[in-house]
């Protein structure tokens, strides 16, 4: 029997989501080595980040000025394909393999499209109502957190199942909170400056990950309020 290409195993919305992510890095890469583009292509980025990047600005054109058109509204959910940084880009990439792998597995296909860009509008949504208009938000991070959330969920559900302490389906997220705020801390002494306000996107995009999660699970609320019932 021939075996199974790992490749083939990963559901097609994951791998579109990763290919759309590597793909528009690429290109960015490209452009800086003066390979495509031509001389305009080292400022690509910056268009890019101008066009499709988020910021608190944004938010305030929609709701303050009721400014409803395509080009603010896209923003929402275009903002986490254009990262800042290749370790960025290759943190989200591979994070998004792996958990989308997972959450397909468990959720189905278009329930992970549905919850990444879900997570990518709520986590942007709260940014921009916290944090101040100078600082754009950019980068998968947030929908990743957001699927972290659903991972999380979901193991939650399967430890419960096995009689296992639920509590340690929060350890993935407890390490990735620590990695960040350590970070942050070397960030801060080097740089001398504070770490951007991007931790507040992300840690929205987990729990809403997480919530979404409950309604998206097989069985959905009505089996969650079910072992809610057989507890009390």
């Amino acid at each position: 029997m021939k075996p199974e290409s790992p490749i083939n195993a990963l559901p097609p919305v994951v791998i579109a989501l990763t290919l759309l992510i590597l793909g528009i890095e690429a290109v960015f890469q490209l452009a800086n080595a003066g390979l495509i583009g031509g001389p305009r292509g080292v400022g690509w980025r910056f268009a890019a980040i101008e066009e499709f990047g988020f910021s608190a600005a944004v938010l305030d054109r929609v709701i303050v000025n009721g400014d409803y058109s395509f080009d603010m509204l896209k923003r929402f959910v275009t903002y986490p394909f254009i990262n800042v940084q290749l370790t960025q880009v290759a943190f989200c990439a591979a994070l998004t393999l792996a958990l989308g792998k997972f959450t397909a597995e468990f959720y189905g296909g278009l329930k992970v499209l549905g919850l990444f860009l879900a997570t990518s509008i709520i986590g942007a949504i709260v940014y921009g109502l916290l944090v101040d208009g100078r600082y754009p938000l950019l980068g998968g991070f947030t929908p990743v957190y957001g699927l972290i959330g659903a991972y999380t969920y979901a193991l939650w559900l399967q430890l419960g199942k096995a009689g296992e302490k639920q509590i340690r389906a929060f350890q993935l997220i407890g390490f990735l909170l620590l990695i960040q705020l350590i970070f942050g801390i070397f960030a801060g002494l080097i740089y001398a400056a504070p770490p951007p306000p991007s931790w507040i996107a992300e840690l929205t995009g987990f729990f809403a990950g997480f919530l979404i999660s409950i309604v998206l699970a097989p069985g959905g609320w009505a089996a969650l309020l079910h072992r809610m019932r057989q507890r009390s």
